[in-house]
């Protein structure tokens, strides 16, 4: 019997085999890194509004070809002034192709302009600027070709122009 209880005490302790671990590691880690480069090439560049500044002697600088997306319609306007009021369809939802049709027009007589500013209403549902965002960058007849990809987000005026 003490025999048997002296030969546990001298079992050799185990190690513990972390190589199936570290090699797991060595593979996960780069793919991580690599991974996480790419997840930031999806990113749309946008020129965002500068705050409001003290100095009002600078006049404004000529606002070009801009779109309003109101609660009840979307306003396409140049410096000159409003060019189309395409209202919202039957679900409330952008009338999309009528846009895209319109810029594909503006980009035909204008091929030269890359550069487009969205104005939002403050209650105006983010897919209504999403959908508006698609339609102003990819030309409806050549999917590879971009209309205007210089997009520039900021606030409508209160009152509708058109």
């Amino acid at each position: 019997m003490i025999s048997r209880l002296h030969r546990r005490r001298r079992s050799p302790t185990s190690e513990l085999q972390i190589t199936a671990f570290m090699n797991l590691m060595v593979v996960l880690v780069p793919f991580l890194l690599i991974t996480a480069v790419f997840s930031q090439m999806a990113v749309l560049e946008l020129a965002l509004p500068e705050p409001a500044s003290e100095e009002a002697d600078t006049p404004p600088p000529d606002p070009g070809l801009r779109i309003e997306i109101r609660e009840a319609a979307v306003v396409v306007l140049d410096g000159g002034g409003p060019l189309q009021r395409i209202d919202r369809l039957d679900d409330g939802s952008v009338d999309t192709e009528a846009l895209a049709t319109l810029l594909a027009e503006i980009k035909s007589r204008m091929p030269e302009e890359e550069s487009i500013t969205l104005l939002l209403e403050p209650r105006v549902p983010y897919e209504d600027l999403v959908r508006v965002m698609d339609a102003v960058r990819i030309d409806p007849e050549d999917p590879e070709q971009a209309m205007f990809p210089d997009i520039a987000i900021g606030e409508a005026r209160h009152e509708d122009p058109a």
